[in-house]
């Protein structure tokens, strides 16, 4: 068995340096942050990802909703039905094309959003950053992504 040098990993950087890192530990924090408070809501956090792009912009196809969460139908398809269930969500098929299923709140996933609006209120304020930082943090966290989806797409 060959011994491992400390100059051999000399090449690798801290785990604190790494920029992937501290994303993954970020989400992970907030996934803590939002349990709670998704809990009094009834919702996973996938799940109030849907609520708040629908509360956004009501009547979407599936396809759509997906490319906005960046979602394929095999995992969004579960939260659908689930919310669906609970009556939060319909899902039809378009009459304009079969292929298409259209998502539509109904009066009490409407109705939800302003329960929401406490999860929001309370995140803002743990963050504690102002909007003009928390706008460039993401606007650059959003690039970071776009870059490695679309680069991804070029190499498949």
């Amino acid at each position: 068995m060959k011994e491992t040098r400390s100059n051999d990993l000399a090449d690798v950087p801290k785990i604190d340096e790494m920029l992937c890192f501290s994303i993954y530990s970020a989400s992970h924090v907030f996934n803590q942050l939002y349990r709670p408070l998704l809990d009094e809501l009834e919702l996973t956090y996938p799940q109030f990802l849907v609520m708040t792009a629908l509360w956004a912009r009501d009547e979407r196809t599936v396809k759509d909703l997906g490319e906005t969460l960046f979602l394929d139908s095999s995992t969004l398809t579960p939260l659908l039905k689930r919310l669906e269930n609970v009556g939060l969500v319909t899902r039809n098929r378009n009459p304009a094309d079969e292929r298409q299923v259209l998502l539509r709140l109904t009066k009490k996933g409407l109705a939800l959003k302003s329960r929401a609006t406490h999860v929001f209120d309370c995140i803002g304020k743990a963050v504690g950053l102002d909007a003009q930082t928390v706008n460039k943090i993401r606007d650059t966290i959003a690039s970071l992504r776009d870059n490695i989806h679309n680069k991804d797409k070029h190499e498949s």
